[in-house]
């Protein structure tokens, strides 16, 4: 129904910056929450960035001044600039939408999860 696609994780050393986007794609009349989270082995996963619709946004205290959340006017591609990243931002970081569809079916969605690494 709605499909999530990621793209920008890699390999980066400490104190770089990296840019990951979500495109959402499908019948979709509106999506009100986009937000990315994170998840390392072993840890519960981490809300990391979210922006609603109306533009509000909300990070984790770990990423707050480094990374930087934003979407495009159509609100169906989200971006997650992160700089100054620390080896401790590496994870699978994934992509995920709360959507309502013109048929009135609403969901949620996941992106298949893209890889940051930090490390020199």
């Amino acid at each position: 129904q709605v499909q999530l696609v990621e793209s920008g994780g890699g390999l980066v050393q400490p104190g770089g910056s990296l840019r990951l986007t979500c495109a959402a794609s499908g019948v979709i009349f509106s999506i009100n929450v986009m937000g990315w989270y994170r998840r390392v082995p072993g840890k519960q996963p981490e809300l990391v960035a979210s922006i609603t619709r109306g533009g509000s946004t909300d990070y984790a205290d770990s990423v707050k001044g480094r990374f930087t959340i934003s979407g495009d006017n159509a609100k169906t591609t989200v971006y997650l600039e992160m700089n100054s990243l620390k080896p401790e931002d590496t994870a699978v970081y994934y992509c995920n939408a709360d959507w309502l569809l013109y048929t009135g079916k609403r969901g949620t969605s996941w992106g298949q999860g893209t890889q940051v690494t930090v490390s020199s």
